[in-house]
């Protein structure tokens, strides 16, 4: 009981910190739609799954241990946070004005960006490895394991799934879209900064 209850707090604690996760779905649940947003949410909670079945397999221990193995994922990380961030700036000011014209998201690209977004997120890589590492006991069935992983997918699903209504109700909208030029910055801008420190962490290590 005491080894579920830290799952559950620690994977609640985690899920509602601000990341790259949080700047996806809030963008495109404001900038495109509320089905986009819950996508992007769905996509998020299966990129979870990755870490912890790589995990709950054991390679987990082998990214722990080897340095540049780690580095090279935070680095594609990195690389694809940094690809997001340029669209999202290079996008025209007359284009981000109305958002009619902004290109509209297929429900596979929308559970794409949610999943790459996460699966490639070196901070859930580490959020997974240290929950299962240290708080998880090597005597624990893996059924239980597993269940543990599908929780915290369907947490990441929930909570982003909420995210993404927050943003896409009208009132908020309404309110919002009048600037929507600047968001769009600094979503952009977010996620470059995002892809940055992860990169130059990488390097420093």
């Amino acid at each position: 009981m005491t080894e579920l209850l830290a799952v559950v707090t620690i994977t609640l604690f985690a899920v509602i910190s601000p990341g790259p996760d949080f700047a996806m779905v809030s963008r495109n649940s404001l900038m495109l739609s509320r089905r986009a947003g819950v996508l992007t949410a769905v996509g998020i909670g299966l990129g979870v799954l990755v870490h912890v079945s790589y995990t709950v397999l054991g390679v987990g221990l082998l990214i722990q241990h080897l340095l540049w193995l780690f580095n090279t994922i935070k680095l594609a990380g990195a690389a694809y946070l940094v690809y997001l961030g340029i669209k999202m700036l290079r996008a025209r000011s007359a284009q981000v004005a109305d958002t009619a014209r902004l290109t509209p998201l297929s429900d596979l690209t929308a559970l794409r960006t949610g999943f790459f977004t996460n699966a490639l997120n070196p901070k859930t890589t580490i959020f997974i490895l240290s929950l299962f590492m240290q708080v998880v006991q090597p005597t624990t069935s893996l059924t239980v394991q597993a269940g543990y992983g599908a929780f915290i997918s369907l947490a990441h699903i929930a909570w982003f799934t909420m995210v993404a209504l927050f943003f896409s109700s009208s009132s908020v909208r309404d309110r919002l879209l009048a600037v929507r030029h600047w968001i769009e910055r600094a979503f952009g801008g977010l996620l470059v900064g995002f892809g940055l420190i992860l990169a130059a962490a990488s390097q420093s290590r």
